[in-house]
């Protein structure tokens, strides 16, 4: 089974992933729905983080497009496929 995370000290909430994303993965989620959580520095040296975050809701679902993979700014999606290649975000 395919699995999708999302690393959410590392995403900006841009909705990229889910703009993109053919079979409706990704959702965003009101950025205070997680209090306890830091945002990565680095990630925020280089983009506003926004009210949200995105969270893999139907990874199941996911056809390894890579297409969230390109648009993820934040670099914060892994996907690991059905034979367990793990595939990391590389922002275009």
């Amino acid at each position: 089974m395919v699995t999708v995370d999302v690393d959410l000290a590392r995403c900006t909430g841009c909705s990229h992933c889910k703009d993109v994303c053919p079979v409706n993965v990704f959702e965003l989620r009101p950025r205070d729905q997680f209090p306890d959580l830091v945002d990565n520095p680095d990630v925020g040296a280089k983009f506003q983080f926004r009210g949200e975050k995105s969270v893999a809701v139907n990874g199941p679902e996911c056809i390894v497009c890579e297409a969230c993979l390109f648009e993820c700014e934040g670099e914060c999606i892994t996907i690991t496929d059905d034979e367990g290649h793990i595939h990391l975000s590389t922002y275009k």
